[in-house]
């Protein structure tokens, strides 16, 4: 288990670690079915069977404890690398690596959808510590398409005029929107697989400057 310091700077013990973790799952709980700003210390508390005393042991607020699981969402990220890193975007293969990165994007998102929901709303209302675990979250996605596209300028696949990092970026924020917004999707008859269809093929035809290659 690794080691946690208490609000006071202490070493917390194997219980006290333990029940940092509990106030953690508790709260990660509770933003799946309560708006972030409804969410209380003593409801959080309550849940895991401890006091609000316990819970500021370990956390000055709410916003502390949340930016804690936002840091382990953004460790998790670090795998959507691997969706685009070291893959082959020629021809069939473009395809099917958009596919995989849509899929493992999509997946992600409903995953985390609770902390991310936040994360977005932190960050819209100014919050910068939450803006700034949101950017290396997507930057994360930005970098590794970015160098996919540029690989594939190296090897003469895609026009040398060509911007890799923008046409990166405008990728990944077009993903990261329609990750968010998959119920607006439901309510126009649009099918999640053909979402992910939608999506796979803008993909494949913004990193490989070429229409998709069917399967």
């Amino acid at each position: 288990m690794t080691q946690v310091r208490t609000v006071d700077g202490r070493v917390a013990g194997r219980r006290g670690q333990a029940t940092r973790t509990r106030l953690l799952e508790c709260l990660a709980e509770m933003l799946t079915t309560t708006a972030y700003r409804d969410v209380t210390v003593i409801d959080v508390a309550r849940l895991a069977g401890t006091s609000p005393a316990t819970f500021y042991q370990y956390f000055p607020d709410i916003q502390a404890a949340v930016l804690e699981l936002a840091g382990d969402v953004l460790r998790d990220a670090a795998a959507l690398r691997d969706l685009v890193a070291d893959r082959s975007w020629s021809g069939r293969s473009g395809s099917a690596a958009a596919g995989q990165l849509v899929d493992g994007f999509l997946n992600f998102w409903r995953d985390h959808d609770a902390i991310l929901r936040v994360l977005d709303l932190a960050a819209a209302e100014g919050d910068r510590r939450f803006s700034r675990i949101r950017m290396k979250l997507l930057n994360i996605v930005v970098t590794a398409v970015a160098e996919a596209i540029t690989e594939l300028q190296r090897t003469g696949k895609v026009d040398g005029d060509v911007l890799p990092t923008a046409t990166a970026g405008v990728l990944v924020t077009m993903l990261s929107a329609c990750a968010a917004h998959t119920k607006a999707f439901e309510s126009w008859s649009v099918k999640e697989a053909d979402l992910r269809a939608a999506l796979t093929r803008l993909v494949a035809w913004g990193v490989t400057g070429k229409k998709p290659v069917a399967a």
